[in-house]
């Protein structure tokens, strides 16, 4: 298999998540200015969206979607429980930490990377990012991990997107559940590759 990615981008997060499978694989680099790839490949024709995460698949097909790709590999290996069983409700208790994640987190932080961006839309966007810290500090509270103390493939998306409070000037001391648990999984053996592979430790 082969992961596209961005240093420090969402794609960290499967990226970790290989790193915790034990499975086979390789990465490359996506310039996504240029959308070139590090082998000098058109991007485009990898993933027609031009954004990362993508997985190319040893046969060949690319898988899009960063819950999805995290997922996909938790299931390749599931006696590492990176992801709950299909079909249990705590399964559904992971995809909607996933769909948390991405649509308010993930999607809070988009105006303080995007040149465009009003100081009002930030404004607006840095209350979101309070407000939904504040409920994952709550949910943290005698916790390990997001679904209790089993490390699973949602821990490495919320990870990711806590890293990027450093770039908006939020200090997560703060919310002290949410500040254990960013060093909790960051200390973690597979983080810390994946981190030092992008560069970024």
């Amino acid at each position: 298999m082969k992961l596209f990615l961005k240093a420090g981008a969402c794609s960290l997060s499967p990226h970790i998540v290989l790193e915790e499978s034990g499975l086979p694989y390789e990465t490359e680099a996506v310039d996504l200015k240029t959308k070139v790839t590090a082998s000098g490949a058109d991007y485009w024709a990898i993933n027609p969206k031009g954004y990362v995460p993508a997985l190319q698949l040893d046969s060949g097909e690319v898988l899009t979607e960063g819950p999805a790709i995290v997922q996909y590999l938790a299931d390749q290996v599931p006696e590492k429980k990176l992801a709950p069983a299909n079909g249990t409700l705590e399964r559904y208790r992971l995809q909607s930490w996933l769909t948390f994640i991405g649509t308010e987190l993930h999607r809070s932080f988009s105006p303080f990377f995007n040149p465009a961006s009003s100081d009002d839309w930030k404004a607006a966007a840095l209350g979101n990012l309070e407000r939904r810290l504040d409920y994952v500090n709550t949910q943290l509270a005698g916790k390990s991990y997001l679904l209790g103390e089993n490390f699973s493939v949602a821990d490495a998306y919320l990870f990711t997107v806590l890293n990027w409070t450093k770039f908006v000037k939020l200090d997560l001391a703060r919310w002290p559940n949410v500040a254990v648990y960013h060093a909790r999984v960051g200390a973690r053996p597979a983080v810390q590759a994946a981190l030092k592979s992008e560069g970024l430790a």
